[in-house]
């Protein structure tokens, strides 16, 4: 029977790699693009920076080139990341914050299908990344987002790898299914320590062989309820009130269906789903009172929220979303607006928090019952354990996860 490990409990024993009279290790971090938006991976490294030196990896990412303008903005912007020197970002906004990470663009190879795709990009990071890592005083730790390191683990020279899985990429509309699944595979069989998102994740892992532990995401409630007033958006002053807003990538994960039987249903008002798009589902452009936005700046989504009457979720059941842990949920929820989505696993935690709807019918009647009602006491009152998950709090926690050191790679229970 395999035993559940989570934030809370930590069923294996432990000692930690850091006496107090030891330098803290440094991190190595493969990820997201640093500073493009605020990932999961980001918001907990951020919180790390004034105590641990940070080298965070810019890579290619995932999606294989296709002849398309996605594609070539994508490309043009890696060429320029490419032609800079590596820096440091800036860390936060807050004077006197930590300075950001170091951040490296190495030059990668944008396919990952084939045996020579993998090994010229394991030739071409290796190339990059070790020089810089054998010129630190001790090894770093290395985290991983992303599978494609699967190549570089034993031959780059750090401490121990830790695999922060925060989705199921072999699912994800557009990805190249077979070669993520074989190289998180590699990954997961030979991580040090794993550390997933969502109790879908950590038991997919499970039937991998191994054990996870469970980090959920958190949320800055200060940012969302005490962000600035000031902002404007005149993109949606001609808009009709009352407004039903997603933010968010507009891709395939999109269910059509609900947000045409919530269109269809509704008397007044319009549905603006707000993000960059990624190949949706063309009928979304076919749905009158449905308006798509372009992607706004993580800093301006609090006033944004704050123009909306209802926040909404409309994903399809897929595997994908069924794995997922979306970071806007516990952001929705802070917002203090009402908030319909559909019934996923990782919205059943917070069901006294909002409402969760199976069909198009069920979500297109929350919804018109939020705009009519607004917000009712008890999921109000729910929402308060908000509290206890802070980023502040999960950074603490992933950092002692990342520092334990376990004797051997730790099957399944």
């Amino acid at each position: 029977m395999r035993a559940k490990r989570s934030i809370g409990a930590t069923l294996l024993p432990y000692q930690k790699s850091e006496p107090p009279t030891v330098k803290p290790s440094s991190l190595l971090v493969f990820a997201d693009d640093w500073g493009r938006h605020p990932s999961s991976c980001q918001h907990l490294i951020r919180r790390l920076l004034d105590r641990r030196p940070t080298i965070w990896v810019n890579t290619i990412g995932m999606r294989p080139p296709r002849f398309d303008l996605l594609t070539l903005k994508r490309g043009l912007g890696k060429i320029r990341q490419w032609l800079r020197p590596a820096h440091s970002h800036p860390g936060a906004d807050a004077p006197g914050s930590p300075a950001g990470p170091r951040v490296l663009n190495p030059r990668m190879w944008p396919w990952l299908r084939s045996p020579f795709d993998r090994r010229l990009n394991r030739m071409l990071l290796l190339r990059q990344l070790t020089p810089v890592l054998e010129s630190l005083p001790a090894p770093p730790i290395a985290v991983t987002t992303l599978p494609i390191v699967a190549d570089l683990m034993g031959r780059l020279p750090v401490q121990r790898w830790v695999y922060y899985c925060v989705d199921d990429f072999a699912e994800w509309p557009g990805l190249d299914r077979r070669p993520l699944q074989r190289m998180e595979a590699e990954v997961i069989a030979r991580a040090d320590r794993i550390v997933a998102v969502s109790e879908s994740l950590q038991e997919r892992i499970c039937r991998l062989g191994r054990s996870a532990d469970l980090l959920t995401h958190g949320v800055d409630l200060d940012f969302w309820v005490n962000a600035s007033t000031q902002d404007a958006f005149p993109e949606l002053a001609s808009l009709e009130r009352p407004l039903i807003l997603f933010w968010g990538v507009i891709d395939r994960r999109m269910d059509a269906d609900f947000l045409r039987r919530l269109a269809a249903d509704l008397d007044w008002g319009t549905v603006v789903l707000v993000g960059p798009e990624n190949n949706p589902d063309p009928a979304l452009r076919r749905i009158p009172r449905l308006v798509q936005l372009p992607a706004q700046p993580f800093e301006r989504l609090p006033a944004l929220a704050r123009e909306a009457a209802v926040l909404i979720m409309p994903y399809a059941d897929l595997p994908v979303t069924r794995a997922m842990q979306p970071l806007k949920l516990k952001e929705y929820l802070a917002t203090g607006k009402p908030v319909v989505v559909r019934d996923l696993p990782a919205a059943r935690e917070w069901a006294d928090c909002l409402d969760l709807c199976t069909s198009p019918a069920a979500f297109s009647a929350a919804v018109r019952a939020r705009l009519r009602d607004g917000l009712p006491a008890a999921q109000r009152l729910a929402r308060g354990r908000l509290a206890e998950e802070s980023w502040d709090e999960k950074a603490r926690t992933f950092e002692r996860l990342v520092l334990e050191t376990i004797p051997d790679a730790v099957a399944c229970c």
